[in-house]
């Protein structure tokens, strides 16, 4: 088993940024890839960005490309969002999600996830 928890989300005025993080336990040895969705009210879980154990390959969703920039201390077993330029339609719960196989852009394709992180982008 895999726990992941998220931290950093809040309230920010369109064009702030914030930071998210999302630490890894259990049973976290071997190499993973990890991403970031995210979900609005009334909306699927959407893919926002991932990256590989190595950091060698990431993926960005093409509307935050540009603004948000992922991370990863595998010393820490930590994943970071840095999120800038934020607008009011990248409010949603963000999760943190695992995955010891694939690196994708579906949910489907990860193993283990966060309970969430709310972000609030007032406009």
């Amino acid at each position: 088993q895999v726990q992941l928890v998220e931290s950093g989300g809040g309230l920010v005025q369109a064009g702030g940024s914030l930071r998210l993080s999302c630490a890894a336990s259990g049973r976290t040895f071997s190499s993973y890839a990890m991403a970031w969705f995210r979900q609005a009210p009334g909306k699927e879980r959407e893919f926002v960005a991932a990256i590989s154990w190595s950091a060698s390959r990431i993926y960005y969703a093409d509307s935050v490309k540009g603004r948000f920039t992922i991370s990863r201390d595998n010393a820490k077993n930590t994943m970071y969002l840095q999120m800038n330029s934020l607008k009011p339609e990248d409010t949603a719960v963000y999760y943190c999600a695992f995955s010891r196989n694939k690196m994708g852009i579906t949910p489907g394709e990860y193993d283990y996830w966060g309970q969430g992180t709310q972000v609030t982008v007032s406009s």
